[in-house]
């Protein structure tokens, strides 16, 4: 069940202290799931299925703002959503999250 700031409209993800640089989470709200990433400059969010299979972005490898798909090892900048590494050729969805008291919100379609 989604959980929406009346303000903005914004849908909230999780807390900010449940992402760290070493654990990204992944988080599901009416059957999406979104990966939820924490890197050097920010909180990041993308969809979590790869655009090529059936991975998980949450369970990939994180390094810097390259996320890589644990199931055929495809890479993805967590930032744009653009591949970076085959076998991944369409970009993932991304969202812009926000930090509001310490949890985290995205606006959703």
């Amino acid at each position: 069940m989604s959980q929406e700031t009346s303000a903005k409209m914004m849908t909230r993800l999780c807390r900010a202290d449940e992402v760290t640089p070493d654990t990204p989470l992944r988080v599901e709200i009416d059957d999406e799931a979104y990966a939820v990433f924490q890197a050097d400059d920010g909180y990041f969010v993308t969809a979590d299925l790869c655009s090529h299979g059936p991975g998980s972005l949450a369970e990939g490898f994180l390094e810097g703002h390259e996320i890589e798909c644990p199931f055929h090892q495809g890479k993805f900048d967590i930032r744009s959503g653009a591949p970076t590494a085959p076998p991944c050729f369409e970009p993932v969805r991304v969202w812009q999250p926000e930090v509001v008291n310490g949890e985290l919100f995205i606006a959703r379609d």
